[in-house]
């Protein structure tokens, strides 16, 4: 009963939005309200910006695709700067059709449909709020009532210009119904639907042989002829095509270049003149976004043939490539899953992630620079600290390659293998190694691998394995140790004391015996050994931790724990190597003594409550890193 009491407030507040005036009524809210006269490229905009917009180091993000599209920041700052915004301010860019571009399962069709969908929802906004003339099948503008000599009267009054002409229909109407006074034509608020066919149309090529191009503009009604006397009486026709009834909002072309070429020559008008020619009747003129999109082999092909010359000028392509940072990637298989009907598979920790960095290793290029592997490129791409590099080097290596990103293993490629792993097992916990099995059984199935890229990606796959090595045995000797932030901060804090003794050539007190002693060269040495500082740069090392104490006492901040990358490393990997023997013995024996079995059963709790593993999940960790130490 609930929902049914949600769905009938709901159509009590759609009654309420509702509007019906006349003409003059309705300029009357174009006075007092001017944004529900502007444009469709417009009202994509505005869509977009009200949702939010942020500035991360120098990064645009829109709300508007937060926890939908993932890894794609760069490619959605240059669609909405490059291209929305300009055609809301009525650049020229607005008379082109929006070509998406990129891989298959790259986010091109989420990307339409997001901006289907916000336009449904905006319409219901009052930002958002589109007036159409009453019982218009192509809902168009009431602006287009104002005759043209009137228009620059009109701007100077209203500080809005309109473009576009009376369509057939509503000329007939005019005369016919309304004597030809403007100012009584009733006017309605529409609101936006694909599933009702009002300002949002998508067009799908199927069999050039059989398609109509009245499906793209409409056809006469022929019952109708013997009643109106005329093939060209507007009554007589449906104007009913997809570019009739995305007028005020968007029109989609799925796979457009695939359409026959008698098609794609409507287009032409409709782009640079904003009309279109249907049936037996002069220009009708419409006001929608066209946005398409293809693969880059179709591209190629369409630009490569000279027949089609005339629309390249009168298009604009955007590239839309496959993420490329590996945390990213990772959301992306969250949305997936979490929309299946598998979600309550427990999933371990981190699983996700290594799938996500064989995925990206397929999407990278190798670095043209000798000094820098693909796994620390994809780890400098992600935003992880790799030393010698910094945020500079990562702008060089984007540059590198203009087509990054344009090939490699699609997400859907990856997310198959998952379910495929979740339904083979048929339990109730996966790890990340039953999916890279999945994923390298999957390649020998692929139908687009070759021999030579299989070899490829079996080496990828054999990267993210030693990533996850490299994870597994931090994550299980990380919970081998008892409070282990304390830990670290002891050790940490005992470094800082040896340290500020050494770089000031002064003597630490013994808290014991109240002695004074040197600082202690082979703790601290300990520590930055395990980073690769030298005997020649410890000095240099540690005066930089210094100024970078003060500098926090500066700013009246406390150095901590997690003040410094490499310093965290270096204390990390220290209070590993001292456990390192404890949990070899422990995970790898077969007979454990009770004080193992105890520890054991510490260490999986400890997973399993503060590291996001099951009890099956954390015991087949344990079990993995105790045969890794052992080899």
């Amino acid at each position: 009963m609930d929902i049914l009491r949600k769905i009938e407030r709901h159509r009590e507040e759609e009654q309420k939005l509702k509007w019906e005036g006349t003409f003059a009524d309705y300029l009357a809210l174009v006075k007092e309200r001017p944004w529900i006269a502007q444009s469709a490229h417009s009202r994509v905009y505005n869509m977009i910006k009200d949702a939010g917009i942020e500035d991360v180091n120098g990064q645009r993000t829109y709300s508007f695709f937060s926890n939908q599209m993932f890894g794609l920041e760069e490619s959605l700052e240059r669609l909405v700067e490059e291209y929305f915004h300009p055609a809301a301010k009525r650049l020229d860019v607005r008379k082109r059709i929006l070509l998406l571009m990129g891989p298959v399962s790259g986010g091109k069709s989420t990307l339409v449909s997001l901006i289907k969908r916000g336009l449904e929802k905006y319409s219901l906004q009052d930002h958002g709020a589109i007036y159409a003339i009453k019982d218009c099948p192509m809902h168009e503008d009431p602006l287009h009532l104002i005759p043209q000599h009137l228009r620059n009267d009109f701007y100077d009054e209203y500080g809005i210009r309109i473009e576009g002409n009376l369509s057939p229909l509503n000329v007939m109407k005019l005369e016919e119904e309304y004597g030809g006074r403007i100012e009584d034509v009733m006017v309605e608020r529409i609101f936006l639907s694909e599933d009702k066919r009002v300002g949002i149309g998508t067009f799908s090529p199927s069999d050039p042989k059989s398609q109509d191009i009245a499906d793209l503009t409409g056809s006469i009604d022929f019952s109708t002829i013997a009643e109106f006397g005329s093939e060209s009486d507007p009554r007589a026709y449906r104007f009913d095509g997809e570019l009739n009834k995305a007028n005020r909002g968007i029109m989609e072309f799925q796979e457009m270049l695939k359409c026959d070429e008698k098609f794609l020559w409507h287009l032409l008008s409709l782009t640079q003149e904003g009309n279109f020619k249907a049936g037996r009747f002069a220009l009708i003129s419409a006001d929608e976004l066209i946005i398409a999109h293809t693969n880059e082999t179709e591209y190629r092909s369409f630009i490569s043939n000279k027949k089609n010359e005339a629309l390249h000028s009168r298009i604009i392509v955007m590239p839309v490539p496959y993420n490329l940072r590996v945390s990213e990637e990772e959301k992306i298989y969250e949305k997936m899953i979490g929309e299946s009907d598998v979600n309550d598979v427990h999933i371990a920790p981190h699983t996700l992630r290594v799938a996500a960095m064989f995925t990206i290793l397929t999407r990278l290029k190798d670095p043209k620079k000798g000094d820098i592997d693909l796994v620390k490129k994809m780890r400098l791409y992600d935003g992880e600290n790799v030393e010698g590099f910094n945020s500079a080097d990562v702008e060089e290596m984007k540059k590198e390659y203009q087509d990054e990103g344009m090939s490699g293993i699609d997400p859907r490629y990856v997310i198959n293998r998952i379910s495929s792993t979740i339904i083979r097992k048929e339990v109730a916990s996966i790890n990340a190694l039953d999916v890279l099995r999945s994923l390298k059984e999957g390649l020998d199935q692929h139908p687009s691998i070759t021999s030579e890229l299989r070899e490829k990606y079996m080496n990828y796959i054999s990267l993210a394995r030693k990533e996850f090595d490299n994870i597994a045995k931090k994550e299980v000797q990380k919970a081998f140790v008892y409070s282990y932030e304390e830990s670290a901060k002891t050790l940490m804090d005992n470094y800082l004391d040896n340290v500020e003794a050494y770089c000031n050539k002064s003597k630490l007190r013994d808290p014991l015996t109240g002695e004074e002693i040197t600082p202690d060269e082979k703790l601290m040495r300990s520590i930055e050994e395990q980073i690769g500082i030298s005997e020649n740069a410890k000095k240099a090392f540690r005066e930089e931790i210094l100024i970078r104490i003060s500098a926090f006492a500066r700013k009246g901040k406390r150095f901590d724990y997690n003040s410094h990358d490499r310093l965290r490393e270096a204390i990390q990997k220290k209070l590993f190597a001292d456990l390192k023997d404890v949990v070899k013995i422990t995970t790898s024996s077969k007979t454990p003594n009770e004080e193992q079995l105890k520890k054991v059963n510490e260490v999986v709790a400890r997973l399993v409550n503060e590291h996001g593993y099951n009890t099956t999940s954390a015991n087949e960790l344990l079990r993995y890193v105790g045969s890794l130490l052992n080899r």
